[in-house]
C-alpha cells in the first residue's frame, strides 16, 4: 500500500470505506452493534447473484484469542435475494510496515457457499473470488494513495501557513525597528535644524 502502516490501518478500520472498495457492494445500514447491513452482487459466469446480509468486525480470532495489533477480522453472512443460496465469510486482514511511506495489507479469507450458488463449483468460485479480491486491492490502494496525498497536502499547507506567519512576524518586527530608527533620525536631524 502506498502509505505508512498507521495510515493504512486507519482506513482499514473504516468498514463503510472498506465496503466501498469491494466491487458490487452497497451498504444499506449501520446496526447498533456496529455491524453493517447491505448487499453484495456477484457475477458468476452467466448468472448474477445478489446477497443480502450483515458483516461485523471482531477483535478475536476463530479460536477466541485476542487479535494481534493492526489486525481486523470480519464475519459476514448473507442469503441470495431469491432465498436459494447462502454464504458466510470469515476474513482476517492485517497491516505491516515496509518503510515510512509504504505498508503491506495481508489477508486470509474463508468463504462457504450453499444452495444454488454452490453448484457453480470451486474452480469458478475461486476464479471469481480472485478477480473480486484483485479489484478490491486496487480500489483500496487507490483510496490509501488518495488519503496519503490529502494528508501530505494538509501538511504542506500547514507548513506554508506556519512559514507565512513566521515571515510576517519577522517583517512586522523589521517594520517596527525601522519605525523606531526613522523616528530617532527625525528627532536627531530635527533638533539640529532648529
Amino acid at each position: 500500500m502506498p502509505a505508512p502502516a498507521d495510515a493504512t490501518w486507519r482506513l482499514l478500520q473504516n468498514l463503510e470505506g472498506v465496503a466501498a472498495c469491494m466491487p458490487g457492494t452497497t451498504v444499506t445500514a449501520r446496526l447498533p452493534n456496529g455491524a453493517l447491513k447491505g448487499t453484495v452482487t456477484v457475477r458468476m459466469g452467466p448468472a448474477t447473484m445478489s446477497f443480502r446480509g450483515e458483516v461485523e468486525a471482531r477483535d478475536t480470532d476463530a479460536a477466541g484469542q485476542k487479535l494481534a495489533p493492526q489486525t481486523l477480522r470480519l464475519i459476514g453472512k448473507g442469503t441470495d435475494v431469491t432465498g436459494t443460496s447462502g454464504a458466510t465469510l470469515d476474513l482476517t486482514a492485517n497491516v505491516s510496515a515496509v518503510d515510512s511511506t509504504s505498508s503491506i495489507l495481508n489477508g486470509r479469507s474463508e468463504i462457504t457457499m450453499n444452495g444454488k450458488a454452490a453448484a457453480f463449483g470451486g474452480r469458478m468460485m475461486n476464479s471469481v473470488a480472485d478477480q473480486i479480491l484483485k479489484q478490491f486491492a486496487d480500489n483500496f490502494a487507490a483510496r490509501v494513495r488518495e488519503s496519503a496525498q490529502k494528508s501530505a497536502q494538509k501538511s504542506d499547507q500547514s507548513s506554508v501557513a506556519a512559514s507565512s506567519s513566521t515571515e510576517s512576524s519577522e517583517l512586522n518586527g523589521l517594520a517596527l525597528v525601522w519605525a523606531v530608527i526613522r523616528n530617532w533620525l527625525r528627532g536627531v536631524f530635527g533638533r539640529n535644524s532648529t
